[in-house]
């Protein structure tokens, strides 16, 4: 696989991957991008422009999508609209891009026989009780409770049946919330960070009860490229690194770690059907393919996390006021 295109390479996870692959094996990479606003020129900075090269379009642009399929070997498919808040401010652009998007890649992978490994998140499964001991494996049914989480369902079971129905060469991965390098400052982890760097205090929706499993975008690479590399054609594999936490913990420790009492944020209105927990069975993943996380510590990569922001306020500065000005409309 020395061509790689990899859909949403400019967003969060996708560009943390490309970077992944780069660093890590000898592939060629093109990155196809829509440039929207989770979408960041500078998060493929300094990678080699012999090997690494951007194309700004749509998934859901059949034309390109069919000639770029043409000349890959395998396919990794990040790009997505997935942001629970937006998705319920306005979910069109969830269906256009999470559904009729991953329908025009597959139709592309059919005519072109390319690999394809489709990326998508835990949510789909809805959510468990606080108290309860299950976590989500691959067998777990289908629950969304989103605009955002259904529109992944929905290309979830898109892919399964274009494996079954026409033979495309095509897996899928579930992976937990993922947290690093790179995030859009209107996601939880860097929101808060930045808003202490900022000097203001962090957000915590509700109670803060509400707990995530949490993953370092590396870790979610390297699990992908195992995927890719050894996953069995058809199947499921649910991405996680035993990274359980909830809210209020997490911003308590952000701020002990950026030098901060631990009581300095503040309780806002929560957010409409906020789900309660979030935890990944990843076994089937680390037994029969291999893998096992890096990042074990979750305070560790938190902490590197919290760096990079420092490090790198040219990258997020810029649409800081805009994202603080559309929370504060909505009271949180």
């Amino acid at each position: 696989m020395a061509r790689l295109l990899v859909t949403g390479g400019a967003g969060f996870i996708g560009s943390n991957f490309v970077h992944h692959v780069i660093e890590n094996t000898d592939h060629t990479v093109t990155v196809l991008d829509k440039l929207t606003y989770a979408g960041n020129r500078a998060s493929l900075a300094g990678l080699p422009e012999d090997r690494v090269e951007l194309v700004v379009g749509d998934v859901a642009d059949a034309p390109l999508v069919n000639d770029l399929f043409s000349r890959h070997d395998a396919v990794v498919h990040y790009a997505a609209e997935s942001h629970n808040d937006n998705s319920l401010d306005n979910p069109h652009p969830f269906l256009k891009t999470n559904v009729i998007g991953t329908y025009t890649l597959l139709e592309a992978a059919r005519q072109h026989d390319v690999r394809l490994h489709h990326i998508s998140t835990d949510e789909v499964y809805g959510d468990l009780e606080l108290d309860d001991p299950q976590r989500f494996t691959e067998t777990t049914p289908y629950n969304p409770s989103s605009p955002y989480s259904s529109t992944k369902a929905a290309s979830d079971l898109l892919v399964r049946a274009w494996v079954r129905s026409f033979g495309v060469r095509a897996t899928i991965s579930n992976c937990s919330n993922n947290y690093g390098p790179y995030q859009h400052i209107e996601k939880f982890i860097p929101r808060q960070i930045t808003n202490v760097i900022r000097g203001i205090r962090p957000k915590l929706y509700g109670a803060g009860q509400n707990v995530r499993d949490w993953i370092h975008a590396d870790d979610h690479s390297s699990a992908v490229l195992t995927i890719l590399d050894r996953g069995v054609i058809g199947e499921t594999y649910l991405i996680g690194a035993d990274g359980e936490e909830n809210n209020r913990d997490v911003v308590e420790t952000i701020l002990e770690l950026m030098g901060k009492d631990r009581s300095e944020y503040d309780l806002v209105t929560d957010r409409a059907g906020h789900d309660l927990r979030y935890a990944i069975d990843s076994t089937r993943l680390r037994r029969e393919l291999g893998w096992e996380p890096a990042f074990t510590s979750f305070r560790e990569g938190l902490e590197s996390t919290i760096a990079w922001y420092r490090e790198n306020e040219d990258w997020w500065a810029g649409a800081k006021d805009g994202v603080e000005a559309f929370y504060a409309s909505k009271g949180q």
